[in-house]
């Protein structure tokens, strides 16, 4: 088992122990790091050195650099300290009311991108290793980019098709739509690009840490696991400041418009800052599944009454 995956074995089994964690992985600085740095603190683990030093340099960098099944570095704007910074523009440019129908389809195809790219560098690729992307999973990548840029894009076409002027008609569609069509657009593309999971399966450890086999039922429950929490993420993180806008609109802040938009902005940020890490942590990333779950010839292969399995972020 990878040393990523015996820590969050050993630490990560609470969601408050997970919390605590991830509040110190989701640290920006650690993306200043060569990918030389990295290595050599992957090296330190794997060789024995810091592993009881549970917050030391060398788990931080590991545990928010490198994946967990085949022990590469992450793509830098891909980690998990970079969800912040990359996907904050993106967030707020994808929710803001936009003036045409393009711009708005720039900005869901941007944030639709990102989310796309990192769900597919954070997947669970244990029944994949030393193969390249397939023609399969370009698909599946573009169309729900292509897709979801479409669909989050609906509200603003109806409006300018339509021509709709109706104050409460703009509300419904600018304001209210956008929650549930942010959650449901967060499970699409998880579902889309790590479909791979639910064809092919994933693996699953016994309890010393040993490879058991490759089980679709683990991969099922992983990707249904981390789409929860991607739902609990931007569904939160467009939730949020469209209610306190609504809220705002009714007071005397509707006489200041210009206070309204930085108002928006730093809540949209503020929102999806502090969701990350509780979004992370909602379900372990090395989760566990009954025996009785998985498929007839992985529950003769073992005698543990559970089993774990890499969930992917």
């Amino acid at each position: 088992m990878d040393p990523n995956l015996l820590y969050w074995k050993n630490e990560g089994q609470s969601f408050l122990s997970r919390l605590r964690v991830w509040f110190n992985l989701l640290d920006p600085t650690c993306l200043l790091s060569s990918s030389a740095e990295i290595r050599k603190a992957r090296s330190a683990l794997e060789g024995g050195v810091g592993v009881e030093e549970k917050d030391g340099d060398e788990w931080t960098l590991s545990l928010s650099s490198i994946h967990s099944d085949s022990g590469d570095v992450l793509p830098l704007i891909f980690r998990p300290p970079a969800f912040l910074p990359f996907a904050s523009p993106l967030v707020v440019g994808s929710f803001l009311p936009h003036a045409t129908v393009k711009s708005a389809l720039f900005w869901q195809f941007m944030m639709q991108s990102y989310c796309a790219g990192f769900n597919y560098a954070n997947r669970n690729s244990s029944s994949e290793q030393g193969k390249k992307m397939s023609l399969n999973q370009v698909v599946m990548v573009a169309g729900s980019v292509s897709c979801s840029t479409c669909a989050g894009a609906v509200p603003q076409i109806i409006i300018r098709q339509l021509g709709i002027s109706s104050a409460p008609l703009l509300t419904l569609l600018r304001s209210l739509l956008p929650v549930p069509l942010a959650a449901a657009l967060a499970s699409f593309s998880v579902y889309t690009v790590r479909y791979e999971e639910l064809e092919k399966g994933i693996q699953v450890f016994d309890s010393n840490g040993n490879s058991v086999g490759i089980s679709k039922a683990a991969g099922e429950k992983a990707i249904r696991e981390t789409a929860v929490s991607r739902v609990a993420l931007l569904g939160t993180s467009a939730a949020l400041p469209n209610l306190l806008m609504l809220f705002l609109m009714r007071t005397r802040f509707k006489r200041n418009p210009l206070l309204v938009t930085p108002i928006r902005h730093l809540s949209a940020v503020l929102t999806l800052g502090l969701m990350i890490p509780v979004s992370f942590s909602l379900f372990p990333q090395l989760g566990m599944i009954e025996k009785e779950s998985l498929e007839k010839e992985l529950q003769d292969a073992t005698t543990d009454g559970q089993l774990f399995y890499h969930r992917g972020l």
